[in-house]
C-alpha cells in the first residue's frame, strides 16, 4: 500500500494546520493510501550548521538527534511522498518547519526523486501564497513530483472551527488528496529517469 507522511510544522498539534491536513489524510485514505501525520513539536528545532556531517558519514542522519528529523528521514526512505504544512507567520512558513526541512532535505536528499511533494498552508487572513511557494521550493529541486489542487493549497481562519468553516479551502484539501492518489496510481511501475550526476558549480568562474 503506497504511504504519504504528512508534517505538521505548526506548533498546536490540532490547531487549523493539521485540520487542513487530516482533510488531505482522510481523503487519501479513502483512495487507498496510507497516512502518517507527524507533529515537529513547540519545541525549538535546530537549524542546519552546515557541518557536513550526514555527507561525510554517508547514512542520510543529521548530526543532531534530539528531535525527530532522523525519524521522518528513515520513514520517508520507505514513504511515497511528503505533504508539509505550516501556519503563516509574517509571510512565510515556521522558522521551525523551515529548520526542520532544511536539515531532512540536506541529510536525506538523495532519496528525495520520484517522491511526491506537496505544501499546505494555513493562514488568519495574508501571506499564504508567499508561504506556500517558499515551501514547494524544497520538492523543486529534489526531482520531486509537486502535486497541485483546484486553488492555492491554503485554508484560512483562526481556530480549526473557522477551518472547517472554509468551504473552498477544505474543497482544495480533498482534492489535493485526490491528485496525489491519482499521482501515485500513475507513478506504478514507472521507473525514474536515469539522471545524469548533479553538477555544482559558481555563476563567478
Amino acid at each position: 500500500m503506497p504511504k504519504i507522511l504528512l508534517l505538521n510544522g505548526s506548533p498546536n498539534r490540532e490547531g487549523c494546520t493539521y485540520t487542513a491536513l487530516k482533510e488531505v489524510a482522510d481523503t487519501l485514505n479513502k483512495h487507498g493510501v496510507e497516512t502518517e501525520i507527524i507533529h515537529v513539536g513547540n519545541k525549538p528545532i535546530q537549524d542546519c550548521i552546515a557541518c557536513m556531517h550526514c555527507q561525510k558519514a554517508g547514512d542520510r542522519k543529521c548530526v543532531f538527534s534530539n528531535d525527530a528529523v532522523n525519524e521522518v528521514i528513515a520513514k520517508l526512505a520507505e514513504a511515497d511522498g511528503l505533504v508539509a504544512g505550516s501556519p503563516v507567520y509574517y509571510s512565510g512558513p515556521t522558522g521551525r518547519i523551515c529548520s526542520f526541512l532544511d536539515r531532512v532535505f540536506f541529510a536525506g536528499g538523495e532519496i528525495m526523486p520520484g517522491k511526491i511533494g506537496a505544501a499546505v498552508v494555513s493562514c488568519r487572513r495574508g501571506g499564504a501564497t508567499a508561504a506556500f511557494n517558499r515551501l514547494n521550493l524544497y520538492f523543486s529541486m529534489n526531482n520531486m513530483i509537486i502535486a497541485t489542487s483546484q486553488y492555492w493549497n491554503q485554508v484560512h481562519g483562526f481556530t480549526p472551527d473557522d477551518v472547517r468553516k472554509d468551504i473552498e479551502g477544505m474543497q482544495t484539501m480533498r482534492t489535493l488528496g485526490q491528485n496525489i492518489a491519482w499521482l501515485l496510481r500513475g507513478m506504478k511501475d514507472n521507473p525514474l529517469p536515469e539522471y545524469e550526476p548533479a553538477t555544482f558549480t559558481n555563476f563567478i568562474r
